[in-house]
């Protein structure tokens, strides 16, 4: 387990860039990895170590074979397939939450691929884009409409007014685009394909370490449920510990400690007095550009110090989840589950001009709503 850890991350270009920016960071703010640790979102790594853990479990069941051979032969033409995953995506994220929705229609998505020929990368960048859109309609949807929710002290219904007319822009825009992005071509299965072979046990036990794990969240203790799970897949399947992605965590720790080092630059130190004094137009693309860099989470948790958790804030923060990598932390689950280095640079080609046309249309419709 730890050889191909080890060989992951030897490869892997963007755990690179951060230990880079990291290092070039250290040059111009104090120097103190004591502190570091505490930067690190422990809940978000341990809540994402239990995800991964139950996810793989049902992946390696052979049951997200079983789902995808009954789902691929309902869509005659790769279009329609392609819209159905879109919406499927969205949805999920708007109960879900958006990390876990990406679990669920990823694995999924590359069970696909056995099935029919489908172009794979573009679907799973368009379900990035998707659970980023569908997610920001309900306080529980994402990481920073649980705390804006929490500070608003909106009803679950207000909040969720507030955020629909966003919701539903964006979601209409994205269908829009991806009905253009997949040809009306038919879908031509893969001759001899063997009929899938499950394991219901595994898949109950998943299920079972499931509710037990969101029990743990709820009450707070996402340490003592990660370990319940980790121990039942130690007892029922092995080999679910050893599959599973970790070095994805020792990415996801570098992006916070860059985060802690970047908020450090004296560049950005007088950057709380002014965020107060900022026009609407101003905070817009405050909010919009620090989720380029530091992450749509941490911005909010910035911003929030300072300004009111008004509508506008809400907005922008969630349309930063688009654009660049690092905008939303759903980016990076999605695109390193596809396991393939060209979908790093591809993803931009499509999220880039989808955070041209947010912060415009977005903002246009928040003066106009």
């Amino acid at each position: 387990m730890i050889l191909p850890g080890l060989r992951a991350l030897a490869r892997d270009r963007f755990f690179h860039l951060l230990i880079l920016v990291g290092v070039v960071l250290s040059f111009f703010v104090p120097f103190a990895p004591a502190r570091w640790p505490a930067a690190i979102d422990w809940h978000t790594i341990i809540t994402l170590s239990g995800l991964m853990m139950l996810t793989k479990g049902v992946e390696l069941s052979g049951y997200f074979d079983v789902v995808g051979r009954k789902t691929v032969r309902r869509f005659a033409t790769e279009r329609r397939l392609a819209m159905f995953m879109v919406l499927a995506a969205a949805l999920l994220s708007t109960f879900l939450t958006n990390d876990v929705a990406l679990f669920i229609v990823v694995p999924l998505t590359l069970t696909l691929r056995k099935l029919c020929a489908i172009p794979v990368n573009r679907m799973i960048i368009f379900e990035a884009l998707a659970v980023n859109a569908g997610s920001l309609l309900t306080p529980i949807g994402n990481p920073q409409n649980i705390l804006l929710w929490g500070r608003s002290g909106l009803s679950f219904g207000a909040f969720t007014a507030q955020m629909a007319p966003l919701a539903l822009l964006m979601m209409i825009s994205l269908l829009a685009v991806c009905w253009f992005a997949f040809p009306n071509k038919a879908l031509h299965y893969h001759s001899g394909t063997p009929a899938p072979q499950w394991q219901p046990r595994l898949v109950w036990s998943c299920l079972g370490l499931y509710l037990l794990f969101l029990t743990a969240l709820e009450l707070k203790l996402e340490l003592a449920g990660a370990l319940l799970v980790a121990a039942g897949f130690l007892l029922l399947a092995r080999r679910v510990l050893v599959s599973v992605d970790w070095t994805l965590l020792l990415v996801f720790m570098a992006m916070f400690i860059d985060v802690h080092l970047l908020i450090q630059l004296p560049l950005l130190q007088g950057l709380p007095a002014h965020v107060s004094q900022l026009s609407s137009g101003g905070l817009w693309l405050t909010a919009i550009g620090l989720s380029q860099f530091i992450s749509n989470v941490p911005a909010t948790i910035l911003l929030i110090n300072y300004v009111p958790p008004t509508t506008l804030l809400a907005w922008a923060v969630n349309v930063g989840g688009f654009g660049l990598l690092p905008g939303s932390l759903a980016n990076l689950i999605a695109l390193r589950m596809a396991n393939d280095r060209r979908i790093w640079w591809r993803f931009h080609l499509w999220s880039l001009p989808m955070l041209a046309w947010a912060a415009g249309a977005g903002f246009l419709l928040y003066l106009f709503r």
